[in-house]
């Protein structure tokens, strides 16, 4: 059985369930691990309880060293420092766990990951990362990184002097900017396949770890999961799709819109235990969003009013 975990707090319970759903369908044999950020999402989720599902409260495990830089981070830039203590977070719950995957809370499976883990155990090494894949127009590696934090898997014991290294780093530094080669959680990776030399494997088939960052690169019917980068739930009862790549007509129908419904049906359940969803960015500001979808083709005229626009 594998096991996983993400990380997220009460604003973001709408993406974990939706991780959660595409789980259930995709996934055999897993249990994950819900690190909730917040106590309200914790006695949500507690309500839930939702099946192959673990939670932990980060109130119960926050340490010494994440408490003293708690206070100089934003709640996002905070998250991200938390990265790699989500994994050391479950092997100390549960003895028997060998190896654990991290999810991102908005990232969904769409098929069996089975490929995944069979490329990195054919590798040998004790850690498995992916490669951002950027379309070659919109590749950002010099300021986000090569590598995407997004799914990554590590070993326990094999594994654990590269976690450690990158615990350390993020505690000592995790800021949503780019300043001296570091930026967030994320850049520490860029040099990890040689730091690392054989402990690390970089996922080869590219194609199976998919964003909109690299839609237009890859066939949508190729991935194994999609990760929805910057989709938010916005004022109004509406979605925001987030930073503009162009997203061919194929993945909006095929991969964002069963999403979408993944995500109004968390909702609904999450109102029927009586938690009412937050919106996670500010209201759609209209003069910016038809600037932006009068800048692109037509494929960004649709997407834009058939899916920015839509309400849940």
């Amino acid at each position: 059985m594998e096991h996983y975990v993400t990380l997220f707090d009460s604003a973001f319970l709408p993406q974990a369930l939706a991780l959660h759903a595409s789980m259930q369908r995709h996934v055999p044999q897993y249990k994950l691990w819900m690190l909730c950020v917040d106590d309200e999402a914790g006695d949500v989720l507690e309500q839930l309880d939702l099946v192959n599902v673990a939670l932990l409260r980060l109130s119960a495990l926050e340490t010494n060293s994440l408490l003293e830089v708690k206070s100089k981070r934003s709640r996002g830039e905070y998250c991200w420092t938390l990265t790699p203590y989500a994994p050391r977070f479950v092997f100390e719950s549960d003895v028997s766990v060998r190896r654990v995957t991290y999810v991102d809370a908005d990232l969904s499976f769409r098929k069996n990951p089975k490929p995944l883990f069979d490329e990195f155990d054919a590798s040998g090494a004790a850690v498995f990362i992916t490669d951002h894949g950027y379309a070659p127009e919109y590749d950002q590696s010099a300021t986000s990184g090569q590598y995407c934090v997004q799914f990554m898997t590590f070993e326990r014991d094999r594994g654990e002097s590269v976690r450690r290294w990158w615990q350390d780093r993020c505690t000592e530094w995790c800021y949503a900017r780019f300043e001296d080669g570091k930026f967030g959680d994320q850049k520490y990776l860029d040099d990890w396949p040689t730091r690392f030399d054989g402990l690390v494997h970089v996922l080869r088939a590219q194609e199976l770890a998919q964003a909109p960052w690299n839609a237009t690169r890859f066939p949508h019917s190729a991935g194994v999961f999609f990760h929805f980068h910057g989709l938010r739930i916005a004022a109004g009862r509406r979605f925001d799709l987030g930073p503009l790549y162009p997203l061919p007509k194929t993945a909006l129908q095929y991969v964002y819109r069963p999403y979408l419904d993944d995500l109004r049906q968390a909702i609904h359940t999450l109102e029927c235990h009586g938690f009412a969803a937050r919106p996670q960015s500010q209201a759609l500001n209209w003069p910016r969003l038809l600037r932006r979808a009068a800048s692109g083709v037509y494929q960004q005229l649709w997407r834009f009013h058939q899916l920015n626009f839509r309400k849940y």
